[in-house]
Parts: structure tokens; C-alpha cells; sequence
């Protein structure tokens, strides 16, 4: 009797595991009709498209990325791109997109192909902040050059700019779960629009951390 529970609690645990496999067709074949190719936005290899503003999805936390799905599907995240895509999908479908992106290898140079060079103010929000208005460092939830700290604060690292501004806008809008302790949503409402592009300018100069990866993947997925 033990021995029979034991196996059915193997097979449970085996069943709720995101599969990378399937994750991968997903990304590059879709879920026809409801379900693009996710690389047809993302990247070949997850590594997002600066010009268009989509985000690199490769080497971030499986259990952030998981989050994002199951917020864009529920509403609380709205994107009209993206909403549909992930209500296309199961829970399990999310769970393996997110397994098969975080076990990718983060790009190794940064994503910006636009002529705007990162400025001193940029810099300064992302290393210390402004206090007079109560603004934190950037650094100190996303990790050291925007590195990203577990499953609630990606990699800004290597992200397009035009995205990295679109989620602030987001969030001051209150069109984004406002995070842990609500604190993206008031953080962003106190930036000036001169900040946020400065801020998003910076991180997108940045290369992405090449241990994202590795880390990521071994994170599973939060929910």
C-alpha cells in the first residue's frame, strides 16, 4: 500500500514538472489556431527584437516568465498582443513556454540598436536612485547591473529600451500588477518621463548576465 502511494505520488510530481521539450514546439510551431510561434516575436533564440520593442525572453526566471502567462490570461497584465496568446494556452502549456525560454542562454551583448547612448542621470537612477523624489535604485531589487533578482525582478539587462519604457507606462497606468508590495506601480508613477527614458536607455546598453541561464532554469516555475 505504501509502495502504491509512494508511485502515485512520483507519477503527481512527474505530471506537474514543466517540460522544456514541449515548450520548445510551442515556441517554434505554435498552438495553431489561437497560439502564434512565440519566435516569431521573440527571437530565433528568445532574445527579444530591440526595434520592435519586444522583450528577450531567454535565460530569464522560468517561474517569472510562468507568472507573466498566467497574468496576461487572467487579466491582470494587459497587453492586447499578448492576452489572447496566453489564454490560448493551458496552465501546463505556460509552464513548458517558460521551462524552454529560461533554459536558453541569455544574449551576450545588449539588445539596443538605437543611436541614443546611455546618459549620466540613466546611471544615476540605476545605481542610487533619487531620494528626493522616492526613488530607489534601480540595483537594489534587480541585482547588480541589472542582473535580476528570482522570480519577481527580471533581468533589465540587455532589454529593449522601447520595452523596458512601455512597462513603466504600464504600471503608472495600473494596466500591470503592480508588483511585490505594489512597488513597480509607485516607483514608476514617480518618475519623470525624462527618468524613465534614462533609465531604460542604460539598462538596454547593458549585456545580459551569461549565468541568467543556468540560474533560471533551476528556479522551476512559481506558479
Amino acid at each position: 500500500m505504501i509502495a502504491g502511494m509512494s508511485m502515485l505520488t512520483c507519477i503527481a510530481a512527474s505530471a506537474q514538472t514543466p517540460d522544456s521539450a514541449v515548450g520548445d514546439a510551442i515556441a517554434h510551431q505554435g498552438v495553431p489556431p489561437a497560439v502564434p510561434a512565440c519566435i516569431a516575436c521573440h527571437g530565433a533564440h528568445g532574445e527579444g527584437n530591440a526595434q520592435a520593442g519586444f522583450p528577450r525572453l531567454a535565460g530569464l526566471s522560468a517561474g517569472y516568465l510562468a507568472a507573466q502567462l498566467n497574468d496576461f490570461a487572467s487579466g491582470a497584465r494587459q497587453q492586447p498582443v499578448m492576452m489572447p496568446i496566453a489564454k490560448g494556452m493551458t496552465p501546463e502549456a505556460r509552464a513548458n513556454v517558460a521551462a524552454y525560454f529560461a533554459s536558453l542562454d541569455a544574449p551576450s551583448s545588449a539588445s539596443s540598436t538605437s543611436t541614443q547612448k546611455p546618459d549620466a542621470l540613466g546611471e544615476q537612477l540605476a545605481l542610487h536612485g533619487n531620494w528626493k523624489s522616492g526613488v530607489p535604485a534601480c540595483v537594489s531589487c534587480y541585482g547588480d547591473q541589472g542582473s535580476g533578482v528570482g522570480d519577481a525582478f527580471p533581468a533589465l539587462a540587455s532589454q529593449p529600451a522601447a520595452y523596458i519604457k512601455t512597462q513603466l507606462a504600464a504600471w503608472k497606468a495600473g494596466t500591470r500588477a503592480p508588483g511585490p508590495l505594489g512597488l513597480m506601480s509607485a516607483v514608476a508613477k514617480r518618475l519623470s518621463d525624462q527618468e524613465a527614458d534614462a533609465a531604460a536607455t542604460y539598462f538596454a546598453s547593458l549585456p545580459a548576465a551569461a549565468h541568467n541561464a543556468q540560474e533560471s532554469a533551476k528556479q522551476g516555475v512559481a506558479r
